[in-house]
């Protein structure tokens, strides 16, 4: 019970803009982006009052998330196989990268020229 009102409220929550919703590859861990700390306890005291549940964050070493489109379906498969750790799908089910650090971000984007890396939800096809 308390996992479906907690699915209600992530949802909710996101869908006004507060946060971004991420599906881990997989499809099972929700990771949940803002864009500073004081965010994430504004959602946890939303859910626990609006919505009854209570949430724990763990915090993860993400610097940026990027959204990924390619005309080359083969390489952003490879590309998502290749970094599944660290690859989720946002609401609208769009690929995104979690980069680890700049220099990693400037790597992948280097390394993969096919692949176009969007730092903005709104800039995917």
């Amino acid at each position: 019970m308390k996992s479906k009102q907690l699915d209600k409220g992530i949802m909710q929550l996101t869908d006004e803009g507060v946060a971004q919703l991420f599906l881990q590859h997989g499809g099972s861990k929700k990771v949940i982006g803002t864009v500073g700390e004081l965010q994430f306890e504004v959602i946890q005291h939303r859910l626990l009052n609006e919505y009854g549940a209570s949430c724990k964050f763990v915090p993860l070493s993400v610097y940026k998330a990027c959204w990924l489109t390619s005309d080359d379906k083969v390489k952003l498969e490879e590309f998502t196989r290749f970094k599944s750790g660290q690859i989720a799908f946002d609401k609208d089910q769009n690929v995104v990268y979690f980069a680890d650090s700049q220099w990693m971000l400037d790597q992948m984007i280097k390394n993969n020229p096919e692949i176009e890396f969007h730092f903005l939800s709104d800039t995917v096809k």
